[in-house]
């Protein structure tokens, strides 16, 4: 009994270093769908809790690009709101925000990683958004030489955005059906694995934000990913 319960802790101090308290994203419960809203202030956004990307792609703070982000869920839906401190915007000329956007990773955008199988990590979905409200979304399969190729899928999700000048911060929002990351109804205490970038400016001085540094020079490193809980209240 005794080594059982030596056992037992061993596992539960090994859970509690894989997903620290900074390693969890609460998304919290609304009980109806809404408008895509990029206004922070407004009723829908003011019930989600914050988290932020504030260190670069080696985990070295970056805390001019600190970007605030918050998440809600629904019955049907998953909800993002990026907003996102910037000094000089990388943007492609001639957005078309009717049509899905191939490499617009290769501009300033604000990106989601969720993958709901824990048993094969390589497998998730990518979601970006630009400020110009430009999208793209891939089903990610990193035991293929070109996971880039599953951009052809499409998830059905929707994006707004807006860049206030005068501030220096664009708002990006996100509406993510939730059937399209996760074979289960969206329940509280729904678990994802997640994580949060950016891209931004131009070249040579682009700079890359993420929540959790993936500690090397692609975002596309899922041992590094945290954890989202749907959760039914806030604190």
């Amino acid at each position: 009994m005794n080594g059982f319960l030596k056992l037992l802790g061993l596992v539960l101090v090994s859970s509690a270093l894989a997903f620290p308290a900074d390693g969890i994203i609460e998304s919290t419960w609304s009980k109806k769908d809404s408008a895509l809203d990029t206004n922070p202030a407004s009723q829908f956004w003011r019930g989600a809790r914050a988290v932020y990307m504030e260190n670069d792609s080696h985990g070295k703070p970056v805390p001019r690009y600190r970007t605030e982000v918050r998440t809600r869920w629904t019955d049907k839906s998953l909800y993002f709101l990026f907003i996102c401190p910037y000094e000089e915007l990388s943007l492609k000329p001639n957005p078309n925000t009717e049509n899905e956007t191939n490499q617009l990773w290769n501009w300033d955008v604000a990106e989601v990683f969720l993958g709901s199988d824990f048993t094969d990590i390589k497998r998730y979905k990518e979601f970006e958004i630009s400020p110009q409200g430009e999208w793209i979304d891939l089903d990610v399969d990193l035991h293929k030489p070109h996971h880039e190729d599953g951009w052809v899928w499409n998830s059905g999700f929707e994006v707004s955005a807006r860049i206030d000048q005068t501030a220096r911060v664009w708002y990006g929002a996100m509406r993510i059906p939730y059937s399209a990351i996760d074979k289960r109804p969206p329940t509280p205490g729904n678990t994802l694995r997640v994580n949060l970038f950016r891209s931004q400016g131009p070249e040579p001085h682009r700079q890359e934000i993420a929540w959790h540094a993936p500690m090397g020079d692609t975002f596309h490193v899922p041992e590094r990913f945290g954890l989202l809980k749907l959760v039914r209240k806030q604190r």
